[in-house]
């Protein structure tokens, strides 16, 4: 077993509970825990080389996961940045560690900018320990691309407003910012022959499969795994019409609420069961009807709709 993470918060023999990773829970220079998850899966781990990769670093020192391992731990890093302003700042802060690597770029999922490619020139081995996404939009689409580096542990973000039960990738397109879903991600893992073993408030923890049995996890469902599930807000339409909607209504990240009369379809004026339109209703409901196939069909036309 490694003993290279922090050696005064030992890993707790709870492994009969599916999120034992957990404990202890503790932040260095993570946001929810990541430092003590990440400590206790490198502890479980037979060997290490360490080396480390973090793209979507910002400065490396906010919100890092990788940040206390390269301070404390004796391990060698490349951190990507794609923001010059911060990538100035990362550059910076590690100006006295030769054993960082810093790199201004932005990882995609073509042939020149995916993460293969970035890293070729670094001494970094094909199978570091630790690799660590967060780009808010296209996670799964740059982990995806990954083929010719094999990380052991994966610490990959996902959308933490998707429910459990759907599986939703965002277009691989870098202006977009709606992320992956948990099962998503956790799909993808198995695809590239991990499992996963810790699911915190916003990122997935995979381990390459061979070495999930050390982990004496029985079940690593999703449910099992995610301690809190998204807000599940339902729509659906009454008979008149109108759409209904159930739960909290609420824009996180933009600290906005919205009411559901701001997403209603039909006009208020049509608003009624159909058999109880009136004359002046029928009208109104016929032009209406018309007018939205005609927009919906030129939005096709131009390509403008999904």
């Amino acid at each position: 077993m490694n003993a290279d993470s922090d050696p005064a918060t030992p890993v707790t023999n709870t492994r009969d509970r599916p999120n034992w990773l957990h404990d202890p829970v503790y932040n260095h220079y993570s946001q929810h825990g990541e430092d003590g998850i990440i400590g206790n899966i490198l502890k479980t781990l037979p060997a290490c080389n360490h080396w480390c990769v973090e793209f979507g670093c910002w400065d490396g020192i906010h919100l890092s996961n990788t940040r206390y391992l390269l301070e404390t731990q004796n391990y060698k890093g490349v951190l990507i940045e794609a923001d010059a302003r911060s990538f100035a700042d990362l550059r910076r802060n590690n100006s006295e560690n030769a054993a960082v690597t810093c790199i201004h770029a932005s990882v995609g999922f073509g042939e020149d900018d995916k993460l293969d490619a970035i890293l070729s020139p670094t001494q970094c081995p094909k199978d570091f320990d630790l690799l660590s996404v967060d780009i808010d939009g296209n996670d799964y689409h740059v982990w995806k691309a990954i083929t010719a580096y094999k990380p052991k542990v994966v610490c990959i973000e996902f959308n933490p407003m998707i429910p459990n039960e759907v599986d939703y990738v965002q277009p691989a397109d870098p202006a977009t910012k709606h992320g992956a879903s948990v099962c998503a991600i956790v799909g993808l893992g198995k695809e590239k022959g991990y499992e996963v073993v810790c699911i915190n408030a916003c990122n997935c923890f995979f381990v390459d499969a061979k070495y999930f049995p050390l982990f004496a996890i029985a079940d690593n469902s999703i449910a099992a795994l995610r301690l809190t599930d998204a807000p599940t807000v339902y729509v659906f339409p009454g008979y008149d019409g109108e759409l209904i909607f159930t739960g909290d209504v609420a824009l996180p990240w933009h600290q906005l609420r919205f009411r559901p009369a701001d997403f209603q379809v039909v006009p208020w004026a049509i608003r009624r069961y159909p058999l109880d339109f009136n004359w002046f209703q029928k009208i109104y409901s016929a032009i209406y009807r018309l007018r939205r196939r005609s927009i919906f069909h030129l939005r096709k036309m131009l390509g403008l709709s999904n």
